[in-house]
């Protein structure tokens, strides 16, 4: 019987063995990346020293790297804080210097690239950087239980797993495509990676809550054809939902300044990921658990008549 009457009619279903394929592939890559080339973390968790630095005239990148190289300050992330006059600079803890005299040295070497004064400088410890990383692992970890816990009281255990997959999946991925890039990972990045989590969840809960309600609902088609029934009940609003996200995002990332690039290159991946994985991950899931009309039944009163509901 075909069940699917309403919006573009697509067979996602049809595609979900392909799917499962892909999405592994992508796992598999980004863990491989993940344990060799790893992430490359900001000084929010290596440690180290910021600096904020201001010119009169448009500063050159390019010029303020090769003199702080020149001057045995080399690896420096050097970068335009707001405006083309606003440099932010980032080094790593160097042995045997302390913060006052690494920022002092810094801007004697500036002196030859224009004319700058010193703003801030910060400084983050190398035992700072080491809470940091572990705080924000458990803050990703929380959220995941937190959310297991929730849909499986709200839903049903199937669909907590489905969404607890499809959270994991589009996490690694993302972390993924900064481990393969060598994008810098700095506290805004593990922001987004938070953000990302609450975005794709509230995709997840609006398909799931949709296949629940025709599970309960209609009578006949097998459990692939109420899913795919529900999936593209809930298409319009998922793309519109992306699309409007990404616009945002894209305008952030290419308008934004050098400082938020990063933040917002994890949020346009985690909204990609996440629209597919809740129609490919987190609904392929429930299916390969063998949900079923029976498990998502309302429980029965005595003496209640039941509705007759057909496609």
């Amino acid at each position: 019987m075909q069940i699917i009457k309403e919006g573009l009619g697509l067979d996602f279903m049809a595609k979900r063995r392909l799917a499962t394929l892909v999405s592994s592939a992508l796992i598999l890559i980004s863990l491989v990346s993940l344990f060799t080339l790893k992430l490359n973390p900001g000084i929010d968790f290596t440690g180290g020293t910021l600096i904020e630095v201001g010119y009169t005239a448009p500063a050159e990148l390019k010029q303020i790297r090769s003199a702080l190289d020149g001057a045995g300050l080399s690896g420096a992330i050097v970068q335009h804080f707001g405006t083309a006059q606003d440099v932010l600079i980032r080094l790593a803890p160097r042995e045997g210097m302390k913060s006052a005299e690494l920022s002092g040295a810094v801007l004697n070497t500036l002196q030859s690239t224009g004319d700058v004064t010193m703003r801030r400088v910060e400084f983050v410890g190398p035992q700072v950087g080491d809470e940091l990383t572990e705080d924000g692992g458990l803050a990703v970890l929380f959220s995941l239980f937190a959310i297991l816990i929730y849909v499986a009281l709200r839903f049903e255990y199937r669909f907590s797993v489905g969404a607890v997959a499809a959270l994991v999946h589009d996490v690694i991925l993302t972390l993924g495509v900064f481990s393969l890039l060598q994008i810098e990972f700095d506290l805004t990045v593990l922001a987004a990676i938070l953000a990302v989590i609450g975005y794709s969840l509230n995709d997840t809960i609006v398909v799931f809550d949709r296949i629940r309600e025709n599970f309960r609902k209609l009578r006949k088609g097998t459990p692939v054809e109420i899913t795919n029934f529900s999936l593209n009940q809930t298409l319009s609003r998922t793309l519109m939902t992306s699309v409007t996200t990404l616009i945002v995002l894209l305008a952030l990332f290419f308008l934004g300044g050098e400082i938020i690039h990063g933040f917002a290159l994890a949020l346009i991946v985690g909204v990609v990921v996440g629209t597919y994985s809740s129609i490919y991950v987190a609904s392929n899931t429930i299916l390969a658990l063998g949900i079923s009309r029976e498990d998502l039944m309302p429980p029965e009163k005595e003496g209640a008549e039941q509705p007759d509901s057909e496609v």
